[in-house]
């Protein structure tokens, strides 16, 4: 149990809604890809290249985090909240996928920004020896939004506009976040000079940077299409009507929300660098195999992978913020969602292509291998529990 005080509080409470808002918005475009592809009589090339553009929203995310650095948490994770719920709101109004890709892009944007931040600020402010738990916290509250999609869609289903419409509601809470959410404490006693970039490019944290980059890059190459076309697979592959799906779902949500916080016990007992390293490796492994032995095969694959990723979550939350200095902690985050950007798209082009001979299930199996060697890079990272952060 994590032991918080009442300022503590307070920030899980304000940055957990921003969260849980911006898993909202993330997920609706995967649940909904298969009635949005029918509408705009997309084929999965065309979806490859829709993905590709939203994973550059990361690239957008990099300057607005290093503001976070500079100005603090609470106003930027307020107008990331902002942001994307107008971006959410516009999207339902989307006249072609075009459209809608752009206004995804702008929303992938200050999601991105949202997370990266919300994560820097609950290990900054989160006991020491419970930063894991924290950050497993705050991947609950994440699954919880993409669980009101899961369980909404169905009941509009193939109205996908719907479901943007409703992220509006954003507008109303990004007030409310400006006003309440706490600035970090943590934040407030760094001393600033100079850019957050530079401070990065010098040792030792250029080293670090430059292994968690390129491991979420090669993680990105499967679990982007993977996680983007996951839908379409299962509907157009394997004939699942939508309430199964969504059933899949929840099955591996509520699969998920355990594993947080078994991830969470985990990292803050046994450390950072042997759990991550293991973990991810096997969510390459349990999502690449999900989508090449059937129906059987992808229910079973998808739950051990949902339990693998979101037990990764709270260890690699908790780590990389604690390889970075205060001072530019946001914007290492984000300039990992940079690398994941790159990645994603590189990820999604191949499998457009490959889909085109072996099928997407084979294409997905052999990005798995790449996932693979990415996860086996984390062990080149150096252990950080109960460390001090550094400022």
């Amino acid at each position: 149990m994590v032991e918080l005080d009442s300022l503590q509080r307070r920030t899980l409470t304000w940055a957990g809604l921003a969260v849980v808002l911006t898993a909202f918005d993330g997920s609706v475009l995967v649940l909904a890809l298969p009635a949005i592809a029918a509408d705009f009589h997309a084929r999965v090339p065309a979806l490859s290249n829709l993905g590709s553009v939203l994973a550059l929203g990361g690239l957008g995310a990099l300057p607005l985090a290093t503001l976070a650095d500079r100005f603090g948490r609470r106003r930027l994770i307020a107008a990331g909240v902002g942001g994307f719920s107008i971006a959410n709101f516009a999207s339902s109004f989307a006249p072609s996928l075009e459209a809608l890709a752009v206004l995804r892009l702008v929303a992938v944007c200050f999601e991105v920004l949202v997370g990266g931040v919300a994560t820097a600020l609950i290990v900054e402010e989160a006991p020491p020896g419970r930063r894991g738990q924290a950050v497993s916290v705050l991947a609950v509250l994440s699954g919880s939004g993409t669980g009101i999609t899961v369980l909404a869609y169905p009941l509009v289903a193939p109205h996908w506009r719907w479901l943007f419409l409703a992220g509006g509601i954003g507008l109303v809470a990004a007030p409310l976040i400006w006003r309440r959410l706490p600035e970090g404490r943590v934040w407030q006693r760094a001393r600033f000079s100079g850019s957050a970039l530079r401070l990065l490019l010098q040792p030792p944290w250029r080293s670090r940077l430059i292994v968690i980059a390129a491991t979420m890059a090669l993680l990105a190459v499967l679990l982007e299409p993977a996680g983007l076309l996951f839908t379409l697979f299962a509907s157009q592959t394997l004939h699942l009507s939508p309430v199964a799906i969504s059933e899949l779902i929840v099955v591996s949500g509520l699969a998920g929300v355990a594993s947080y916080l078994i991830g969470g016990f985990l990292t803050d007992r046994y450390g950072r660098r042997v759990p991550a390293t293991a973990l991810t490796g096997a969510t390459a492994i349990s999502a690449s195999l999900s989508f090449g032995s059937g129906t059987p095969g992808f229910v079973a694959g998808n739950v051990l992978w949902s339990s693998f990723a979101s037990a990764a979550t709270p260890v690699l939350g908790a780590w990389s913020a604690e390889l970075f200095p205060t001072r530019a902690r946001a914007t290492a985050e984000s300039m990992s969602a940079v690398a994941s950007a790159v990645g994603s798209v590189a990820g999604l082009q191949a499998v457009g292509v490959l889909s085109q001979s072996v099928g997407l299930g084979r294409s997905l199996e052999l990005a798995g291998v790449i996932a693979l060697a990415g996860a086996a890079l984390l062990l080149l990272l150096p252990e950080t529990r109960g460390s001090p952060l550094p400022d």
